[in-house]
């Protein structure tokens, strides 16, 4: 009995579509435009966050930043105090690395505007200088389109070997293959020994590889000082297997403190940060995002409850002398209030999947002419029917109950 009322309620809706096509249309463009919206903002949401997560996992979940600043800081008022604590340096990485027992591996980066990278006849000005010390590949997930990373006896003897960034290795070799070819840098012959993987899709990268040229941090030493507080720099460390991140933060803000010299009743003027620190704050940013969006749809999709609760008391009106017949024939309330309860919902599913292809028309331009990706998930295509047919349920809830309501024989006579 179930299947049958499902059945012909189908065939019913699909008949309210073809027999009133405009006025149909009409009623169900508020449902469509809900879903729309919904949908949309969800999945471009959804999309950001799996870039920008992506882009930062090239930080590491095993790896701690000592920093000058919190990660996850949102008091505006205390930034002037943070301004004024020193950015870790390099005398702080030789101190740690005399200390630490709980890291794999402790990696220095620091980082300056270079001058004039030159092949031949083909040149760029200033480019982005990476100095790292050897165990950042360590650290950080460094991907290599080709060549590799510098060899213990190239960093400790500071051998004029780079590895260049792709978007730099493009720009100056065009389609030559850069690997053991000699770029001029700092007045300087250097062998190209890599070339970093593109990060080009990513919404946000943490470290510019795709413009960046890498030589060993003994070499750049030679030519600036990298104790400049105007040169950027990260300190990071490595946990060891079987070492928490919080055992290894522990033991890097004792030892910090040492190096400091901090007396007990000072506070720290260096932070210990992680990637997890920054998930509360992207989780907020996207959340006031998502909730934007869910109030225009829902007024979106308030507009079309109505209508389409318009369309099934019109239904219930036309039909009156049908669903008299009906129960005079012995057809309980519950079986008509079903029958038109059903119809709704899939007046209602029609419009959702009208938005959800929409969704899909749409994203599907925005991956085609733009280099960010965003994708219709499985989720989402769920969700957008789910309240579909929630709003089925509460469009056709009164037109239901009021022909369930009927009287046979006042139902009959029309």
């Amino acid at each position: 009995m179930l299947y049958k009322i499902i059945y012909e309620s189908v065939l019913q809706g699909l008949h309210q579509l073809s027999a009133n096509k405009l006025r149909t249309f009409l009623s169900l463009l508020g449902i469509t435009i809900g879903i729309f919206s919904i949908i949309s903002v969800q999945s471009a949401i959804d999309s950001m966050k799996a870039s920008i997560k992506s882009s930062f996992n090239e930080l590491g979940s095993d790896v701690v930043y000592i920093d000058s600043n919190p990660w996850d800081e949102t008091d505006d008022d205390n930034w002037q105090k943070y301004e004024k604590f020193k950015e870790p340096d390099y005398d702080d990485y030789l101190g740690l690395q005399d200390r630490l027992s709980k890291a794999k591996y402790l990696a220095y980066c620091c980082f300056t505007s270079g001058s004039s990278l030159r092949y031949k006849n083909s040149s760029l000005d200033g480019a982005f200088t990476m100095g790292p010390t050897y165990d950042f590949i360590n650290v950080n997930n460094i991907e290599f389109k080709s060549g590799r990373w510098f060899t213990p006896n190239e960093y400790n003897t500071s051998a004029n070997k780079i590895i260049l960034g792709n978007t730099l290795a493009t720009e100056l070799f065009q389609d030559l293959n850069p690997i053991g070819k000699y770029v001029k840098y700092f007045g300087e012959r250097y062998q190209v020994i890599g070339v970093t993987m593109e990060q080009g899709d990513n919404l946000f990268s943490p470290i510019p590889y795709d413009i960046a040229s890498i030589i060993p941090l003994p070499k750049l030493r030679q030519f600036i000082n990298i104790k400049d507080e105007r040169n950027g720099r990260i300190l990071s460390a490595k946990a060891r297997e079987g070492i928490s991140l919080d055992e290894l933060k522990d033991e890097i803000i004792a030892s910090m403190r040492a190096i400091r010299m901090l007396r007990p009743v000072e506070e720290n003027t260096f932070f210990v940060n992680n990637i997890s620190m920054l998930d509360g704050i992207i989780n907020s940013v996207f959340g006031i995002m998502t909730f934007v969006g869910y109030i225009i749809g829902v007024f979106a999709l308030i507009v079309g409850l109505f209508s389409v609760a318009n369309i099934m008391f019109v239904v219930v009106k036309e039909r009156t002398s049908i669903i008299g017949v009906k129960k005079a024939l012995g057809a309980k309330r519950r079986v008509i209030l079903l029958e038109i309860l059903t119809e709704a919902i899939i007046l209602c599913v029609i419009g959702g999947a009208m938005g959800v292809l929409l969704v899909m028309g749409v994203l599907n331009l925005i991956s085609n002419f733009t280099d960010f990706p965003v994708a219709l998930t499985f989720f989402n295509t769920v969700f957008g029917l789910v309240i579909s047919v929630v709003t089925g349920i509460l469009a056709g809830l009164l037109p239901a109950i009021s022909a369930s309501k009927l009287d046979p024989v006042v139902a009959i006579r029309g």
